[in-house]
């Protein structure tokens, strides 16, 4: 069965299949900068949001971004980590432009790979972008929280990741 999301209400498909609650959440290689990479098993034992958005240039990934990041304050032992497409360059940009801390917040970009994309059921690859979703992983490594946002351009609803988030 082949999963789609939208964008502005045009179907646009999806690669990967789609992750459960309960679920093993799988491990990928993102680059953190240029040169270094890093593997989303280092944050093994703690408590991790992935916000997964298409552009940290569009103004909804941008309002998620720092949503989440406001919540850093709120939400002890959480991991905040924002994954898109974008050069690491790019969200080093954004942070710089937006106030936002990225040695409290971690960004990982998919870019070389897209294997985060893939493992994760996010990447649209006639685009090759990030669908926006919210997963929460806990410190075993399951997953406790999915959502696939259908309409690229809506906001995900952070109180039930952050809900899962602080109950995991």
């Amino acid at each position: 069965m082949s999963r789609t999301c939208t964008l502005k209400g045009n179907p646009l498909p999806l690669a990967g299949e789609a992750l459960a609650v309960g679920a093993k959440a799988p491990d990928a290689t993102l680059k953190k900068d240029l040169v270094h990479d890093y593997k989303l098993s280092e944050g093994h034992g703690r408590t991790r949001i992935y916000s997964v958005v298409p552009s940290l240039d569009t103004p909804v990934c941008a309002i998620q971004t720092k949503r989440f990041f406001e919540e850093l304050g709120r939400t002890d032992g959480v991991d905040f980590v924002t994954v898109s497409c974008d050069l690491p360059v790019a969200q080093a940009r954004f942070c710089g432009a937006e106030g936002v801390d990225p040695e409290r917040m971690r960004f990982l970009s998919d870019h070389v790979g897209t294997e985060f994309g893939l493992h994760y059921g996010t990447l649209i690859p006639t685009l090759r972008i990030q669908s926006r979703a919210v997963f929460v992983v806990g410190p075993d490594d399951t997953i406790r929280h999915v959502e696939y946002v259908p309409e690229v351009a809506d906001e995900p609803n952070y109180d039930a990741a952050l809900e899962a988030a602080r109950s995991a």
